[in-house]
């Protein structure tokens, strides 16, 4: 079996590696059938496979976008990194910004598989992303055992957020989400 990357090349298969004494599957990423409507969304979901393949975190990626082009990419690497802080939006932002030469990401859209937990979400707002885009829901993350829900609430919420936040092509994301679900996977 051959493992394929975000663009969907082939690469050759590296060794199975073990995390907290399990063995992680890798699949094959063409399998996978998710399929957004929109092609940025399309591009972080399968930004996600490729992390949950590769056993680094949660069913999370993230890509942003500059004048139509993507300039950042990353994926959920909690679980590889041992880095609770490696969320698919920090990753991405520290992807763009190093790309791009620049902390300011004014001009840049983030689309997500998942609304960001108040720690991405604030860290968008730190790096003047101008809109947010996800797919699943707070609720959906905790459907599926992330605390993105209970942080939300220490913080006050986001209702003064509203028109910051657009949710977009949730059923693909919670296709995702199924499949994630359904991989050998450690809760964080």
């Amino acid at each position: 079996m051959r493992v394929h990357d975000i663009n969907g090349n082939r690469r050759p298969r590296r060794s199975r590696r073990r995390l907290s004494g399990k063995r992680r599957v890798l699949f094959d990423l063409p399998r996978m059938s998710v399929n957004a409507a929109d092609p940025n969304m399309q591009a972080a979901i399968r930004e996600a496979l490729y992390g949950i393949s590769r056993g680094h975190g949660g069913p999370f990626g993230t890509v942003i976008v500059k004048d139509g082009r993507i300039v950042g990419r990353g994926h959920n690497k909690v679980l590889v990194n041992n880095d609770p802080t490696a969320h698919g939006e920090i990753s991405a932002i520290r992807n763009a910004c190093g790309r791009l030469d620049t902390k300011d990401l004014s001009g840049c859209e983030l689309y997500t598989t998942g609304e960001p937990c108040p720690m991405c979400l604030y860290a968008c707002l730190w790096a003047n992303i101008d809109r947010v885009y996800y797919g699943c829901t707070i609720d959906d993350n905790s459907a599926i055992g992330f605390r993105d829900a209970h942080f939300d609430q220490l913080g006050g919420g986001r209702e003064a957020l509203e028109d910051y936040l657009v949710q977009i092509d949730r059923e693909a994301c919670l296709e995702l989400f199924r499949i994630y679900s359904e991989t050998e996977h450690d809760l964080y």
